[in-house]
């Protein structure tokens, strides 16, 4: 009866009209919602990114003057003999250049007192003055060449100390190596210091390192070994270790006994 009435089907049409277009509005709402939070996500990850950038550039930056400085401070100490004799220079290329600004001032005031100077006082003067600034140019060249000296020799002493360093640096990693070395031969074999060479061990120490003194057993070794290659997921082995299996450790007395 209500299907029949005028109107009805029309009013239910624009109300599943609406329902749709709501459902429509909150998918959309939702999505965008989503692309909000991604988009603020990202937003954060790149400023993360740009602090983490920036502070990494920081510390650099402090690295970099903390090693200026010290690079400097060792400069300093070595060409500090240089640098008082070139500022001795300097300042006496100043007092040169005021004598010469009070000797114009004072000849411009005798002149205007009706006083002047003969011209040899004048050609005295000028050649005075002239083998002074050659003199102190000389001083100056002979200073810069010294200081650029200095530094070349500071500068190579530095990059020996640099080599030394690093020379350190791979031998304290080279012992490690050694150690790390020793320590798994220890628990594979018996520590050296216990079980001598001529212990009944050694036979099995000769066994296991004999591919380390014939390339014929390392071919051998190598060869049983490669009967055996399995990819890493085959249910019924598992592939070649990178390096030595070390023993676990044991798991009831009676066990601990026989290894001791």
């Amino acid at each position: 009866r209500p299907l029949r009435e005028p109107g009805y089907r029309e009013a239910l049409r624009r109300k599943a009209e609406r329902a749709r277009k709501r459902r429509l509005r909150l998918q959309r709402r939702k999505l965008e919602a989503r692309a909000a939070k991604e988009e603020a996500a990202a937003r954060a990850a790149e400023r993360e990114a740009k602090i983490d950038q920036w502070r990494a550039k920081c510390i650099q930056e402090v690295e970099e003057k903390n090693r200026e400085r010290e690079l400097k401070a060792a400069a300093d100490s070595v060409l500090s003999e240089v640098r008082k004799k070139q500022a001795d220079t300097k300042r006496m290329v100043d007092v040169l250049r005021g004598l010469e600004k009070l000797r114009k001032l004072r000849k411009e005031a005798a002149a205007r007192k009706g006083v002047c100077p003969p011209p040899s006082a004048d050609e005295a003067f000028e050649t005075q003055v002239e083998s002074l600034k050659t003199l102190l140019k000389t001083r100056t060249e002979l200073y810069e060449a010294e200081e650029r000296a200095l530094r070349v020799m500071l500068e190579g002493e530095q990059e020996e100390e640099r080599k030394r360093e690093m020379e350190k640096k791979q031998k304290k990693e080279r012992e490690k190596l050694l150690q790390q070395k020793l320590e798994m031969d220890s628990k594979l074999f018996g520590d050296p210091a216990e079980f001598p060479l001529a212990h009944l061990l050694q036979p099995f120490r000769d066994y296991y390192l004999q591919a380390e003194h014939s390339v014929a057993a390392l071919i051998q070794i190598r060869h049983e070994w490669d009967q055996y290659l399995v990819p890493a997921d085959h249910p019924e082995g598992s592939c070649i270790p990178p390096g030595w299996v070390l023993p676990s450790l044991p798991t009831n007395d009676t066990w601990a006994t026989a290894v001791r």
